[in-house]
């Protein structure tokens, strides 16, 4: 498995929330309530009994409280740095309905699951040999889940990766102040050692190897490719050094060492989650001036408003209803020049914004993938995502989808969920008794 570099960018950065040690991790633990019902239950998209594994917390059987988070959620540990708990389990804890502070369930889940990658604990066998072949097309969340489970079920299982580097988004795309890629491999290599899950790296689906070749060599086939490359705006200057996709640059943050010691001004444009991962990790490289440069308003941006509260006690500045119209530069950017938007997003006329800028980060959404597969009969694909049942199945027989390919771009939780669900219904479909 291809390491990234010691060297990398991201190593800088710490982690923005302090794990727990164990006295505060039973002291949190000791103030859940334990309720029948819990809310925090239905809000996670894997359904992990929350009540039930910070209970063994409480009473230090971390082992077991381990075992119930991985039973629900094979990537638990990464979903405890990267989940966005404020809108999912901490956000619907009953205490924020009784001036109370909501339980730390993702510090919690974290302690236990952190615990059990340290100790080296094995929970999980594959099952008994079912004859039985699943490609995959990706090695992301979606994936592993998925594979893991068909694993557990007995069937034998097939990774196709066009990178050399496994782990999809939370190796190459998480923002390092949450995790960093040398944290997510480890998660792979943990997940891969159930055994009996082979991965082919370098291998482009749809190129290197055809569609109707994968299908011939399967019994089914699990397609979570995730998303495409990074979206442009198509306007003057796109061309010009400096100005680059924001999911490639964080993936070369990531895994490689970059020179910012010319950048002093930056502006990221969007505004949604992956522009606030852009904006707090240029801080944290040490830009001083960077721009969120945004065509709505604050109230309407798509990203998570607590992450913007934090970027914002970190220096960040915006441009409210700012829409870039050309970046100019000789040969490499220098400046951003926008139009002023009402708020019906239409340009007001004669007014604009001019941002100096000697790096430009392109936050505007991905293309979608799904269109690989629009040619074969029997699956359909809306606006590039890949029409599923609520088990991932698509309409063509043995072919399954889930993560960003089906839904559009969710959270690692969500494509961790619908893999393990496409897996179980996949297990129907070949002859399991699942």
């Amino acid at each position: 498995m291809t390491r990234p570099a010691a060297t990398r960018s991201e190593a800088v950065f710490t982690d923005f929330k302090h794990a727990y040690g164990k006295p505060q991790a039973i002291a949190e633990a000791n103030r859940c309530l334990y309720c029948e019902d819990a809310p925090c239950i239905t809000a996670c998209p894997t359904s992990i009994d929350i009540p039930e594994f910070i209970r063994k917390i409480s009473t230090d059987n971390l082992k077991g409280s381990a075992r119930t988070i991985f039973e629900s959620n094979i990537l638990g540990m990464s979903c405890a740095r990267v989940c966005p708990v404020e809108t999912l389990c901490v956000g619907d804890c009953v205490f924020n309905h009784m001036d109370a502070p909501p339980i730390q369930i993702g510090k919690l889940q974290r302690y236990a699951t952190d615990a059990a990658f340290d100790a080296e604990w094995s929970f999980f066998e594959a099952g008994p040999d079912t004859g039985k072949s699943v490609g995959l097309v990706g090695a992301g969340p979606a994936s592993l889940a998925a594979a893991h489970e068909l694993r557990r079920l007995g069937h034998s299982c097939t990774i196709y990766e066009k990178r050399e580097v496994l782990g999809g988004l939370n190796s190459t795309g998480v923002a390092p102040y949450k995790m960093k890629a040398d944290r997510a491999l480890e998660e792979v290599e943990w997940v891969l050692g159930i055994g009996g899950i082979e991965v082919k790296t370098g291998v482009e689906v749809g190129g290197d190897l055809s569609l109707e070749d994968l299908e011939a060599n399967h019994d089914a086939v699990f397609f979570g490719a995730g998303l495409g490359v990074d979206r442009f705006l198509k306007v003057p200057g796109e061309d010009l050094d400096g100005v680059h996709g924001a999911v490639e640059w964080i993936e070369r943050m990531k895994l490689q060492e970059l020179d910012l010691s010319s950048v002093t001004s930056a502006a990221v444009i969007g505004g949604g989650n992956t522009a606030l991962d852009c904006v707090r990790e240029l801080l944290g490289l040490g830009v001083p001036n960077v721009t969120m440069v945004y065509r709505g308003g604050e109230a309407g941006m798509s990203g998570y408003h607590h992450e913007w509260d934090e970027a914002k006690r970190e220096g960040a500045r915006a441009a409210w209803r700012a829409q870039p119209v050309a970046f100019e530069g000789d040969g490499a950017v220098a400046r951003v020049r926008c139009a002023v938007l009402d708020e019906d997003k239409k340009p007001v006329e004669g007014e604009e914004v001019l941002l100096g800028a000697q790096l430009v980060l392109m936050a505007i959404g991905q293309g979608k993938l799904g269109d690989m597969l629009s040619g074969l009969d029997g699956i359909e694909v809306q606006w590039g995502r890949v029409v599923t049942n609520d088990d991932g199945a698509t309409g063509r027989a043995g072919w399954f989808c889930g993560g960003d390919a089906a839904n559009g771009g969710k959270e690692v939780v969500n494509a961790a969920a619908e893999g393990k669900r496409a897996a179980q219904a996949m297990d129907i479909y070949l002859g399991g008794q699942n």
